[in-house]
């Protein structure tokens, strides 16, 4: 079991960037497992617009903290 979470972490990193925070927000939406089991395509629009939504307001926000420092 050790060994796949292991090849999941390795997978994760070799993601880009607004990949690895796609999969962050779909987590936090409680919609990971949908994700993983039946792939992107099982999502609802309202689910996909609300990932989309939430990326918009994260990449703002760091793009303020950067301008700021």
């Amino acid at each position: 079991m050790k060994n796949t979470d292991n090849t999941k972490e390795k997978l994760f990193d070799a993601l880009s960037p607004d990949q690895k925070m796609k999969l962050e927000i779909a987590e936090e939406l409680g919609l990971l497992d949908k994700v993983q089991k039946d792939g992107w395509k099982s999502l609802t629009p309202k689910e996909t617009g609300r990932i989309g939504g939430l990326m918009t307001k994260k990449k703002r926000e760091l793009k303020n903290k950067e301008s700021e420092a």
